[in-house]
């Protein structure tokens, strides 16, 4: 019965997964407008520290997402968010022989990270139970899918392949060769969502506070700059310039 449930939620989620975790909002615009707790308490070393730990968490997370996008085939690791489940062919190597959900590892690195810019650990805790809950409910969806769809193989795949953590031990090289255009065409999204939210935290909390010191200007162009290539990207994509056979 547990187990039933947590699909049904979970086929819930997967279809709003792009959406559901804008919830936390909020949250962060409270946040940012506490100012940078931890560089008030600690001093600016502790504060630039910690800043510096949380855009490694998003550039790591973005780095999985690029090294699992850059090599897998079509009809896998797909953004179906609006139809549910999709899959024609399972993919066990790359990234995908150490964990099978090496997309969520990066996009959970990228959540944590930005929550951990805000300096608000209360925030980065309760995000990371929800992306705990969250993700463990998507999963078990997608592996009662994938079950379904590809039987024995997908089965002896998850035997020995962790759902999360990586296991490095069990590294086979990708199928395919990277694909850069194919990164660009996929991942320009969340790349720049990455950018945007640092930006949009980093702006909350040197406007939002009353006794905020000013904003380095360097943020304007770093966002301005990686807008306007995901601009670039997204006509380069409807143009079909970025589309890659069998990818």
């Amino acid at each position: 019965m547990l187990t039933d449930s947590l699909v049904r939620s979970g086929h819930f989620l997967f279809r709003w997964r792009s959406y559901v975790l804008l919830i936390f909002a909020p949250l962060f615009f409270l946040a940012a407008a506490q100012g940078e707790s931890i560089e008030t308490q600690y001093g600016p070393w502790a504060g630039e520290t910690l800043e510096w730990l949380a855009i490694a968490l998003v550039v790591l997370g973005e780095t999985i997402r690029i090294a699992t996008v850059g090599f897998v085939p079509v009809g896998t690791s797909g953004r179906n968010t609006d139809k549910g489940q999709i899959a024609t062919r399972l993919n066990t190597t790359g990234l995908y022989s150490v964990t099978r959900n090496p997309l969520y590892l990066g996009n959970c690195l990228m959540y944590l990270g930005v929550a951990l810019f805000t300096q608000h650990l209360a925030l980065t805790a309760l995000l990371g139970l929800t992306l705990a809950l969250y993700y463990e409910r998507i999963i078990a969806a997608e592996e009662d899918f994938l079950s379904g769809e590809f039987g024995a193989p997908y089965r002896d795949w998850v035997a020995v392949t962790p759902a999360f953590w990586p296991r490095l031990s069990r590294w086979e090289a990708p199928d395919m060769a990277f694909s850069l255009r194919t990164v660009i065409r996929r991942e320009h999204v969340s790349i720049l969502g990455g950018v945007l939210a640092l930006y949009l935290v980093e702006l909350g909390l040197h406007r939002l506070p009353e006794t905020a010191d000013v904003m380095d200007a360097g943020w304007h162009w770093v966002a301005g700059a990686v807008l306007a290539l995901a601009v670039a990207a997204n006509l380069a994509k409807r143009a079909g310039v970025l589309r890659v056979a069998g990818r």
